[in-house]
């Protein structure tokens, strides 16, 4: 008797313990969905990040490089080191080289006034088939918005100063004494002049 009891006891429980595993089980794939959808958006995001820093650094190249056209004359620095010189190409086209790299695709490229990018991105790759309907054509999409600061500082000249005289240039604590005859491989790089960033 006792022993048909203990085989009874068990018969009834079976059901309970398929119900628990089953139960574990989903939670399971719930939270492997749930992961599919955090790594699918972070994705973006690196995508996003990398497009944006991109798309500002061509830009600052671009700046750095008018600059050095116009270092004989300091009375256009300025300009050049706020983000206003003239001729410069779009650097969107950056923005989507980067993300395509990253596996993903640009939405939208805008220049924030003239130091600044912000870029929309959508992941090419979907979510994956998970418990979750739907998730086989999600995609991911995020933000970014980089922007360029310049880190230097300079006295323009006096009127009485020579006009090949170059005015003293200080990058974060660095001095250059700038020589117009020099080459140009030892005036300031880019990374100097301009710091470039991913807005907080």
């Amino acid at each position: 008797m006792r022993r048909f009891r203990r085989f009874g006891d068990a018969g009834q429980a079976f059901p309970i313990y398929l119900t628990v595993v089953g139960g574990l089980l989903f939670l399971a794939f719930a939270y492997l969905a749930v992961g599919q959808a955090a790594a699918n958006r972070n994705g973006a995001q690196t995508a996003a990040d990398a497009a944006a820093l991109a798309a500002a650094q061509d830009r600052r190249d671009q700046l750095a490089g008018a600059w050095v056209e116009d270092l004989l004359d300091s009375t256009k620095w300025q300009a050049i080191f706020d983000g206003s010189a003239e001729g410069l190409d779009d650097s969107c086209w950056r923005a989507r080289q980067l993300a395509a790299q990253n596996d993903a695709a640009v939405l939208g490229c805008v220049q924030n006034g003239p130091l600044g990018y912000t870029v929309e991105v959508e992941t090419t790759d979907t979510v994956g088939d998970s418990i979750v309907p739907g998730t086989e054509n999600m995609k991911s999409q995020e933000k970014a918005t980089a922007v360029i600061d310049f880190r230097c500082a300079f006295d323009p000249l006096a009127e009485d100063e020579a006009e090949d005289t170059l005015p003293l240039l200080t990058c974060k604590g660095t001095k250059w004494e700038l020589d117009p005859e020099g080459p140009v491989e030892l005036l300031p790089q880019p990374e100097d002049l301009f710091d470039v960033h991913l807005a907080d």
